[in-house]
């Protein structure tokens, strides 16, 4: 039966039911070998299988080829920010960045310790309102480093800097909502708490030519090239939380793929912002209408109605809905699990909030 609390947390978010019950049967006997997917071994031919196939239905997913790969790692999307430039630059290299929220801000803090950094787009001063497009990027950079959607601030990048240089995006919290050309990038990572599964696993994909004539002697457990060599399991890693990626990402694809994920996800933000810009005197969006983001919605409420706000959608179960702990407002999350029910619920509420006080 489904859980009556409505999950619109930034992550770990609501994850789809059939992918719950997968789970479920998995803790007690992981493909009929007799073991929990807690107790299989890493080095298992069962195992090993099920990373295979899910690298592949990545791929097939994003309609990438064999010039990339694709690495389930540890640390969340924080420890890429320190194992990109520690795995593309040396010393003397430079890369580009964009700065349009805090994680962002945090990526390019990482870098900094490994290299030169330019920050060649920064939003501060507009408050992280709205995605700035107009840029030049020095082609001697070794790659420019953006953030697809920014769960903070609410914004999302509709149209994607056009670049000589390699592209490099965190892609946390927009991965497979939405149908994307991936070849355009050279590297992606994601957390997989908000549309690829349960936390504990990174998604990374690499394009093998951004990997030539890097940095030699780098740690091993760092190192993606030794990541690659070892087919995903240079160490013991995640398995239950691969396991829950493996199962969503076919969750996604029997469900009509990325094309289907678009659709729902445009479909469930539309019918928020509707309600925002139709009472725009109790929900006040500030971010650039053509740069608001369909995973994260952002909105600020006069004090006393927004106090009342958040108390009734505790009393009501609706999870997560508080703003970003230094940001304040309310934020609601839609990922692709997310039923569209469930955001008309939610809407049916703001409706008759703004009925009751206004």
């Amino acid at each position: 039966m489904k859980q009556h609390a409505l999950n619109f947390n930034s992550g770990p978010a609501v994850l789809p039911l059939e992918v719950i019950e997968t789970s479920k049967q998995a803790l007690q006997n992981f493909n009929d070998t007799g073991l929990s997917i807690l107790e299989i071994g890493h080095r298992t031919e069962a195992f090993k299988a099920l990373v295979f196939e899910t690298q592949n239905n990545v791929k097939n997913l994003m309609n990438i080829g064999a010039d990339y790969e694709v690495l389930f790692l540890t640390g969340g999307a924080t420890q890429q920010f320190m194992q990109i430039p520690y795995n593309l630059l040396n010393k003397s290299d430079s890369a580009a960045y964009v700065v349009n929220g805090i994680w962002g801000e945090k990526a390019v803090q990482e870098a900094q310790i490994w290299s030169q950094i330019q920050v060649v787009s920064n939003t501060t001063n507009e408050n992280h309102t709205k995605i700035e497009t107009d840029f030049v990027v020095d082609k001697n950079h070794k790659y420019l480093h953006v953030t697809s959607n920014n769960t903070v601030e609410g914004t999302q990048w509709h149209q994607f800097p056009k670049t000589e240089i390699p592209l490099v995006a965190d892609m946390s919290s927009d991965i497979f909502s939405r149908q994307l050309d991936f070849t355009k990038f050279d590297l992606i990572y994601a957390g997989a708490q908000k549309n690829l599964g349960a936390a504990g696993v990174t998604l990374v994909v690499i394009k093998k030519s951004i990997l030539e004539n890097n940095p030699e002697n780098l740690s091993p457990i760092l190192d993606y090239r030794q990541h690659i060599k070892a087919g995903a399991i240079l160490n013991t890693p995640p398995v239950f939380a691969i396991y829950v990626l493996s199962e969503t990402v076919k969750w996604i694809i029997n469900n009509g793929g990325l094309n289907s994920m678009e659709q729902n996800t445009f479909e469930k933000a539309s019918a928020i912002y509707k309600i925002i810009d139709d009472y725009k005197d109790v929900f006040h969006c500030p971010v650039r209408k053509e740069d608001r983001s369909f995973n994260n919605i952002i909105f600020n409420m006069p004090k006393e109605l927004e106090t009342n706000f958040l108390n009734e959608c505790k009393a009501h179960k609706f999870i997560g809905l508080k703003g970003y702990r230094t940001k304040g407002g309310v934020r609601i999350s839609i990922y692709n699990a997310m039923p569209l029910e469930d955001v008309k619920i939610l809407g049916n509420f703001m409706l008759d909030f703004v009925k009751r006080y206004v």
